[in-house]
């Protein structure tokens, strides 16, 4: 069998060896900006096609000619996209090519913020309050009603990229005009202030086969807009805030209709009631190394896991190992940041590829050991390494 991988950003190397190692065929496309500087792993790859994009963005017609062109000399069985960017390509191409998976309107409902919302608050999951940034007087009826602040959200970015903070309705307005006739592709939420967790989980026929629950040290999107030390941790799984977070994310799957495949959900505790909203969802491997975080804890690699799920119709999880790990990432002010001092033996990984960067990942059989650890290496790390930059507005290789 054949399968086309689609990645407009280096990632997902466990899952082409997998696929390569089930007896796949694998085409990689990838970006032409790519082309000098990439590291996929070439003994996994049959064949690699580059193309040209624009501010990190492909044209979907070129996509859908240039893959339909190689298509006359492959016999192509899957299109998986590999990077949040490309579900909805991927998608369109599987569409024109009547392959199997999720098609153009499943799709939506795990990129499309707006549409994720409408669709969990339609079968009861709880969300925080939003409108879609459309009618100019819907939205000042939803400001009079839905006290400030508000989050302003792009529909269709990954992460907190392009996310604002919105104070009052005369900052509001103003933001408003400069989006332009962009207005429609945004939706605006109550801010909803809180602990902000995540489940990452392996699901067949929109159920969840494996899942685990994670909590965020702060708010990724604090950590974007205020600079800090990103940090995530396994959550004890005998607690009740990982029991709620696993039967909603069962709820959400299953109401999105994650037919197959792997997921990176997000919710938050709100601290004014308690209660766990659903915040966004998406049909791929969580990034910011979390892949590396849930192997840490479980032995189980997302990544090759879901190339199994996608050959193999009979897919049974293994058994997950059961103990605890902590994830940090920062930026650095040293090129080539040497963590050779951090040197408890609960350290498990560090990151050594990326430059001005900062990451190291701890486990132990004491989900208390994890969280000394990680807040002991916060403080070191913010003395030793921690910069920051302004929000990213837009994706970048």
């Amino acid at each position: 069998m054949t399968i086309l991988c689609i990645a407009s950003y280096e990632k997902g190397h466990a899952f082409l060896r997998e696929c390569k190692h089930q007896g796949a065929t694998v085409l990689l496309v990838t970006s032409l900006s790519l082309k000098e500087k990439h590291q996929f792993p070439a003994d996994a790859i049959d064949e690699i096609f580059y193309m040209p994009d624009v501010d990190n963005t492909w044209n979907r017609e070129d996509l859908i000619k240039s893959v339909s062109y190689i298509a006359r000399h492959r016999e192509i069985d899957r299109v998986v996209a590999l990077d949040d960017f490309d579900v909805e390509v991927a998608a369109a191409l599987r569409e024109h090519l009547r392959l199997p998976g999720m098609g153009d309107t499943i799709v939506r409902y795990f990129r499309d913020k707006l549409a994720m919302r409408m669709k969990a608050r339609e079968s009861g999951i709880p969300v925080p309050e939003f409108i879609h940034v459309l009618n100019h007087r819907a939205l000042q009826r939803f400001m009079d009603r839905v006290p400030p602040p508000w989050v302003l959200k792009p529909r269709s970015m990954a992460g907190a990229i392009g996310i604002k903070k919105v104070q009052n309705q005369d900052e509001f307005w103003p933001m408003l005009d400069a989006l332009g006739d962009m207005q429609s592709q945004y939706l605006l939420e109550q801010f909803v202030g809180g602990d902000v967790f995540h489940v990452d989980s392996i699901a067949i026929d929109r159920e969840p086969v494996f899942a685990i629950a994670s909590a965020y040290g702060r708010p990724p999107m604090e950590v974007a807009h205020q600079g800090d030390v990103f940090t995530t941790r396994i959550l004890e799984r005998d607690s009740e805030v990982a029991a709620t977070l696993l039967a909603t994310n069962r709820d959400v799957l299953a109401t999105l209709g994650l037919v197959r495949g792997v997921s990176h959900t997000e919710f938050i505790r709100g601290n004014a009631d308690g209660k766990i909203y659903f915040l966004e969802t998406s049909a791929r491997v969580g990034g910011a190394h979390i892949a590396e975080l849930v192997e840490a804890a479980t032995g189980l690699n997302l990544w090759a896991e879901w190339a199994k799920v996608e050959w193999n119709k009979d897919y049974a999880v293994t058994p997950p190992r059961e103990e605890y790990a902590g994830l940090l990432v920062s930026l650095s002010k040293q090129e080539h940041p040497d963590t050779s001092a951090y040197n408890d033996p609960e350290v498990v990984w560090r990151m050594d590829d990326k430059e001005h960067h900062v990451g190291l990942i701890v486990r132990s059989s004491s989900a208390d050991r994890v969280k000394e650890l990680l807040a002991q290496y916060v403080e070191r790390v913010k003395q030793d390494f921690w910069a920051s930059l302004p929000p990213q507005e837009k994706p970048s290789h």
